[in-house]
């Protein structure tokens, strides 16, 4: 899909020395592949603590062998 954006080029230049990569293509996918992968891992930071476990539950006794 083409697209025309206007994007900032001092952002961009800044992210093309960073991310070492040779064009603005592969420097704004990676970007938003990125930023993907940050919001996603968000989502899952925000589910810690909410689990709910069963009082009586022993997972050491789950850990013995027979």
């Amino acid at each position: 899909m083409a697209t025309n954006l206007a994007i900032d080029n001092t952002l961009l230049s800044a992210a093309l020395d960073i991310g070492g990569l040779s064009t603005k293509k592969d420097t704004v996918t990676l970007a938003l592949r990125e930023f993907i992968q940050r919001r996603r891992a968000e989502d899952i930071i925000g589910l810690f603590n909410r689990v709910e476990y069963a009082a009586g539950y022993n997972y050491k006794k789950l850990r013995r062998r027979k």
